[in-house]
């Protein structure tokens, strides 16, 4: 039964006009509804969005629960949630389309290939929420604030662009602010415990699946506000 609702989210997907995927990671290309492949690099906020409004990515987005609010909050701004997992993306996009919110979007694409899909300068904004730790040393290239990582967002992110990273894991907070010192990123806002007094910023408040899982279990909440130089 589940794996027919998974297929049955799948070929959803492929009619959904918020949702383009990247079937190939060999040979990435962008397919958007009805398998028409789709060329946005550099033009996301004009060609799809119809607008000149600034352009934020959610990393690891899972459901998109962050940028289903965010997209809510600012309807001045445009969001695109992007995660390799087609059936978290399902939901997000599910929601978008019963809320019609038309400043959001979804990318099904692995975050190290974001280069091949927005342009130079494109993006005004990143959120990273929740991401997946990789508590194993071995795996330390794919924490999503590993240098590598950080590199590829310069490669998309406009001059002075503010970064997020919101996280319940202690070792990928504390291992975030070594890799910003050694690579010189600078750190507007660091907090270990958000919950403990008045929000840094509104957006905090959004709660993901996972964070409200997190905070049942009583684990503090941190934040990183950066900015890539």
């Amino acid at each position: 039964m589940a794996k027919r609702n998974k297929l049955q989210k799948f070929e959803q997907l492929n009619s959904f006009n918020n949702v383009f995927q990247n079937f190939n990671f060999e040979k990435p290309a962008l397919v958007g509804a009805h398998g028409e492949t789709i060329e946005l690099k550099g033009n996301w906020v004009k060609e799809h969005f119809g607008n000149d409004k600034p352009l934020v990515l959610e990393l690891a987005c899972g459901r998109g629960e962050y940028s289903l609010a965010l997209a809510e909050k600012y309807p001045d701004k445009n969001f695109i949630g992007v995660d390799v997992k087609g059936a978290r993306i399902w939901k997000g996009a599910i929601i978008a389309k019963e809320k019609k919110l038309e400043n959001v979007a979804f990318v099904r694409t692995r975050i190290e290939q974001l280069a091949l899909f927005f342009g130079l300068g494109e993006v005004s904004e990143i959120w990273i929420t929740f991401p997946d730790p990789f508590l194993k040393k071995s795996k330390a290239n794919r924490r999503l604030t590993s240098k590598y990582f950080l590199d590829s967002y310069k490669n998309v992110l406009k001059e002075h662009a503010v970064c997020h990273l919101k996280t319940d894991n202690t070792m990928l907070y504390e291992y975030s602010l070594e890799v910003f010192e050694e690579e010189r990123v600078i750190v507007n806002y660091k907090n270990a415990d958000i919950y403990s007094g008045p929000l840094y910023i509104p957006e905090l408040e959004f709660k993901t699946y996972y964070e409200k899982m997190h905070l049942e279990k009583q684990l503090k909440i941190k934040y990183i506000q950066f900015m890539l130089t």
